[in-house]
């Protein structure tokens, strides 16, 4: 029972965060590296800042 606090939710919002930076991190260095082309890289970065922002603004109305 007890599992289901704000704390709770607010640590895995933490690590899913910390994961899409590493993902982040990830399909840079993929398109560095020359396995994706520029309009790919693109479109991934623009996903993935979504993703990140939307965490970002849930981890706010929280910590509130």
């Amino acid at each position: 029972a007890g599992r289901n606090t704000d704390k709770d939710f607010l640590h895995f919002l933490d690590i899913a965060l910390g994961s899409a930076h590493e993902v982040d991190y990830c399909f840079f260095l993929i398109f560095e590296l020359g396995y994706i082309e520029a309009d790919i890289y693109e479109e991934g970065r623009s996903k993935i800042d979504s993703v990140k922002a939307k965490l970002i603004k849930l981890i706010k109305i929280i910590r509130k």
